[in-house]
């Protein structure tokens, strides 16, 4: 039976795994809240592109603090490797660099696309927002937007972020996340 790690000992655990944070090798697991590893393959090419054209499209809206793959503490999960993230610049700083952050950004994006826990969204969507994200924003596989925020789906997003995708990279025939 495993039992729940507090957060400095998810950090121990995450620094024995990603000793050399310089590797990139980080990018490709998360921990769950009993410290045991969650893989994630390699993402693909064009979900590589999507992600970084949402970093770039946030970036230019609400500034560039914005991050891409950045390790993060939630209280409910563990540690989690949102897509994309962004926080005011003043948060950026008093914390080690070297471990992940030690609260959830006020935003986060998850692309959906060569994901396999598309279909299982909600509980990364809860990790986040119960650790303090103002704003959730997922990407499906089909390109579709949804916003999230602590009570619950928002119409449009609370920062005014308006993402314009390319439709060449989303599966036309993708089943609807739910």
């Amino acid at each position: 039976m495993s039992t729940l790690l507090e957060r400095d000992g998810l950090v121990a655990t995450w620094r024995r795994i990603h000793p050399n944070p310089d590797s990139g090798l980080w990018e490709c697991c998360e921990l769950d809240s009993s410290g045991e590893a969650v893989p994630h393959p390699q993402p693909s090419a064009r979900r590589q592109i999507v992600v970084t054209d949402v970093y770039c499209q946030i970036a230019e809206q609400i500034g560039h603090v914005a991050a891409m793959s950045v390790a993060v503490a939630t209280p409910s999960f563990g540690i989690r490797v949102p897509d994309v993230v962004w926080m005011p610049p003043e948060k950026w700083e008093g914390f080690d660099r070297e471990s992940p952050v030690p609260f959830v950004p006020d935003l986060c994006v998850e692309v959906l696309l060569d994901r396999t826990f598309a279909h299982d969204i909600g509980p990364r969507v809860r990790a986040y927002l119960e650790g303090g994200a103002r704003e959730v924003i997922v990407v499906g596989q089909r390109g579709e937007l949804q916003f999230f925020g602590a009570n619950g789906p928002l119409k449009s997003s609370a920062f005014g972020i308006a993402l314009s995708l390319e439709r060449m990279y989303f599966d036309e025939f993708a089943p609807a996340s739910h």
